[in-house]
């Protein structure tokens, strides 16, 4: 046989394969071009274990040239400027690495971060200085994106004479599947002022409710961010997490914290923001609330019971078991925050974004934050010192039309000309020094920016992506925010041998130009909260494509991971059961034979397949339809006993042969979230 067969049926470097032979007693020289048939045979049963040991000798070699490439940074004294927040690629950039490397020391500690989105000094740093880099602080005059809202705000605050307690903003973050959801429900539901039935709750990302306050007896507001419930949701979650005043992180008393509990605690204490712990599913038979609790010690979050500073609540939200409990902590900790949580609603409106899309029927929608002072109807929508609108009408989230929106109320706004961008900052005390909007221009700026038809799922190697089988996909959502959650969850998504390609994007119902996308390269329709148009209908059943719809993103997501998976290839697993080395050929017909021998190792059972062995090379295989010790069937031939086999098989057996029995099954590969890989 060629070296280079043998090596191409091992899937190894040619020179690494004759480099590391010597190694294991095959000498053929690190020159040699043919080896002998039967050496081959033996360097392919034994290939399993040298490949086990190269590969944990590349792992041991790669730690250490680690470990010496930090010392030496050390050494060098290599220092790092870092800023408040710093996107991934940039972090690399400035350490001077690549991204894929800076992405795979951030995900060993736990954090889930793509190149485009942002962590916080305190994460940067921490990794800067595991990898041997010496840190400083950034100073603050850099003008970070994320500082924006909060500088607006506090300049719009300053102008306030006449300030008032608002109701505070509450956004419920966790893990997916802790139960964030159902919380958000519960809530809703024990609104006391709430006598809506059967009605329907907008998709706005927000809702207030009314509370009795346990001191006073007096009734409270408090406006609740319906943040996006799946854990890849970080942008969101950060997002949330700035125009909030206080955060409810929900951890599952029979799950704990997991790596997305971790990652959402750094962003309160990077946001600085009060959080309640709710600990939830207490009702469930193996719920544990005090290991809950070690484990959020261990992240540096400490129940007030145990001696810290944050308050934990035991509830079961789909009982609405304590919610009570909960919401009367959550005006506890406003009133301990009071003055942080204060407004003129004197002054013109400023507010955050939440929610933007454009309606077939309405136009441009948006779902504004009042943060401070009072929108009107007729007042002109002011973003970025450009005038997008008026204010044609503003609705709550039950679709009920209000007049003003005053400190901590959503508001759902028609009249914006063009839609903004969610995270977008409404400051209408800069309304007198406003420019109109250049709608077309705007339109074009939008438009270019969905213009990025595909997510890398894998290598980045082009050759590699090239092999890939992929999933196409065109996706269309009702609003901005859960396009960027679907995308943002898609990206974490890595495998070598699948991924997904996104050949279509952007908001509304899918029309005749989706279609067309999903029709030339073979790609499946998705509707995130949007339906096709009645012609898209017609045509999508007249040409058979295929459209999927879904309210949930992890469903959507559990979706994909189920196609995806369909793509792997089976992985074969072989396990080595037994070796019998024959001792008499009692019967032979034309594809049957019974043989005897004696078990030199491990068992020999039915159904088995075996190899056939003979002068030491690898001649045909067979399989194993019976087995017998002495005059009884038996269910096995043990190690070092004598027994009888009826085979079947193309070739003969022999006398002296030895059969290696194995057992073989087809296993369908899985395909994991990043997060789980943790």
């Amino acid at each position: 046989m060629n070296v280079t067969e043998l090596a191409r049926r091992l899937r190894v470097n040619t020179k690494e394969l004759l480099d590391v032979l010597p190694e294991y007693g095959f000498d053929i020289g690190k020159k040699a071009i043919k080896i002998d048939d039967r050496v081959a045979d033996q360097v392919m049963r034994k290939w399993r274990h040298i490949k086990r040991d190269l590969e944990k000798k590349k792992a041991e070699e790669f730690e250490e040239r680690k470990r010496k490439e930090k010392e030496l940074r050390r050494q060098m004294g290599k220092a790092v400027t870092l800023p408040d927040f710093v996107t991934v690629k940039e972090f690399a950039n400035r350490l001077e690495l690549s991204v894929t490397a800076v992405i795979t020391e951030l995900m060993k500690n736990g954090i889930l971060a793509n190149q485009n989105q942002d962590i916080d000094f305190d994460t940067a740093a921490i990794m800067a200085e595991e990898l041997g880099f010496s840190v400083e602080r950034e100073s603050s005059e850099v003008n970070i994106e994320h500082e924006v809202v909060s500088e607006v705000l506090e300049e719009a605050l300053a102008q306030g004479e006449h300030m008032e307690t608002r109701p505070p903003v509450v956004v419920v973050m966790g893990h997916v599947d802790h139960g964030k959801t159902s919380l958000l429900d519960t809530i809703r539901k024990a609104n006391i002022i709430s006598t809506e039935s059967g009605g329907i709750t907008q998709h706005i990302g927000a809702y207030q409710t009314v509370w009795k306050d346990p001191k006073t007896e007096a009734e409270r507001a408090l406006t609740f961010i319906d943040t996006p419930g799946h854990e890849a949701f970080t942008v969101m979650r950060s997002r949330g997490a700035t125009v909030a005043d206080i955060g409810i992180l929900v951890v599952a008393a029979d799950d704990g914290v997991k790596p997305q509990t971790e990652e959402v605690i750094q962003i309160l204490k990077a946001a600085k923001l009060p959080f309640v712990v709710a600990i939830n599913k207490i009702d469930k038979e193996n719920a544990d609330v005090q290991r809950a609790k070690t484990e959020l010690s261990g992240k540096g979050v400490i129940a007030e019971d145990w001696g810290g500073d944050v308050p934990m609540v035991e509830i079961s939200a789909k009982n609405n078991l304590n919610i009570d409990n909960l919401l009367d902590v959550l005006l506890l900790v406003a009133d301990v925050h009071q003055e942080d949580i204060q407004a003129d609603p004197t002054l013109p409106a400023i507010g955050t974004v939440i929610e933007s899309h454009t309606d077939k029927h309405m136009g441009p929608v948006a779902t504004v934050l009042v943060q401070a002072g009072t929108l009107k109807k007729g007042d002109e929508l002011v973003i970025g010192g450009e005038i997008y609108g008026k204010v044609r009408a503003m609705r709550d989230y039950t679709g009920k039309e209000i007049p003003v929106a005053g400190p901590s109320v959503p508001a759902q706004i028609i009249g914006f000309k063009v839609a903004p961008e969610v995270g977008d900052v409404m400051d209408l005390t800069k309304a007198d020094s406003a420019e109109k909007i250049d709608v077309k221009q705007k339109r074009n700026e939008q438009t270019a920016a969905h213009r990025q038809p595909h997510i890398d799922t894998g290598s980045d190697d082009e050759d590699d992506d090239e092999k890939k089988k992929t999933l196409n996909l065109v996706i269309k959502a009702d609003v901005l925010g859960s396009l960027e959650a679907i995308i943002g969850s898609l990206e974490r998504i890595r495998h070598d041998e699948v991924g997904v390609k996104i050949i279509g994007k952007g908001l509304g119902n899918i029309n005749e130009t989706d279609i067309q996308k999903a029709e030339a390269k073979g790609g499946v329709l998705i509707g995130f909260h949007v339906n096709p148009t009645p012609s898209a209908q017609v045509t999508m059943q007249e040409k058979g494509l295929e459209f999927q719809q879904f309210q949930v993103i992890y469903h959507l997501m559990d979706w994909v991971m189920v196609e995806l998976e369909k793509l792997l290839s089976t992985e074969k697993i072989v396990e080595e059961i037994g070796t019998m080395e024959v001792k008499a050929i009692f019967r032979t017909e034309k594809k049957m034979q019974i043989v005897g021998g004696v078990v030199k190792k491990g068992k020999i059972i039915p159904e088995a397949k075996f190899r056939i062995i003979r002068d030491g090379k690898d001649i045909d295989e067979g399989v194993i339809k019976k087995c017998q010790v002495g005059q009884s069937k038996a269910k096995e031939i043990p190690q070092g006993t004598e027994g009888g086999m009826q085979v079947e098989g193309k070739t003969k057996i022999e006398i002296g042969d030895i059969l290696e029995a194995y057992t073989e099954q087809s296993k369908a590969q899985k395909l994991v979230l990043e997060a789980d890989n943790q």
